[in-house]
Parts: C-alpha cells; sequence; structure tokens
C-alpha cells in the first residue's frame, strides 16, 4: 500500500502521551485490539495523535482508515461496536495495545477475529 500520510490535523492529544510515542513516517502508530475477557486478538488498525485522543476521551474505538484516508469509529456503520476498556503503550511506544468489550464481528470479513489463517499450526 502507497504511503498516504495523515492530515496534519489539530488534537488535543494529552501533551506528554503524544511525546511518548513513535509514529510512523505517515504520523500513524499500530494499534493491536484484544477481547477483553476472552484474551482473543481481534484486530491491528491504525491511529494518529487525533484518533488516539478520541477514543481516549469517548471509549469508543476510532482509527485512521489508510485506504479511505479518513477517521472511522469501529462499528458506526456496522454495528459490531468495540466499547473501549483499556489502552496501553508498549514499551517502545510504537504500539498500542486496545482492550475492548466487542459487540458483534471485529473482522470486515464477518468474523470474530481477523486473525483466521493459521500460517504455522501450533506445535510444529
Amino acid at each position: 500500500m502507497a504511503s498516504v500520510p495523515v492530515p496534519d490535523v489539530e488534537t488535543a492529544l494529552d501533551p506528554a502521551i503524544a511525546a511518548r510515542l513513535k509514529r510512523t513516517p505517515d504520523g500513524l502508530v499500530a494499534a493491536i485490539v484484544q477481547e477483553h475477557g476472552t484474551g482473543d486478538v481481534l484486530m491491528l488498525g491504525w491511529m494518529d495523535d487525533e484518533a488516539l485522543h478520541r477514543t481516549l476521551t469517548t471509549g469508543r474505538a476510532t482509527y485512521w482508515s489508510r485506504s479511505r484516508r479518513e477517521y472511522w469509529v469501529k462499528g458506526e456503520t456496522s454495528g459490531h461496536h468495540q466499547h473501549v476498556r483499556s489502552v496501553s503503550l508498549d514499551c517502545d511506544g510504537d504500539a498500542l495495545l486496545v482492550t475492548v468489550v466487542q459487540t458483534g464481528a471485529a473482522c470486515h470479513n464477518g468474523t470474530h477475529t481477523c486473525f483466521t489463517d493459521d500460517l504455522l499450526a501450533e506445535g510444529q
């Protein structure tokens, strides 16, 4: 996918949090989404400072769509919402772990998780 920078958006993200983020050249941080309770890894999304700010302040998972070049709130059109329970930053500052209560499918293809294609079977 071609590099598409996020727009230069004024954000109210806490400067102390923003200073800890290590972003891609496009200004994004990977957001790994995990289901609260089951621990299932549901999906990977991308956040810029504004998407993270919206997620932290609304409790609704908000991402930057690299293909549509716009912000999207998970479930806004599908009804498959992600209610945020916690957000953690990894030790390097380049990935977020977003723990959610998932309503409906997490994956755009209708599956519970986007990680359905095993490349290496367990125990091999």
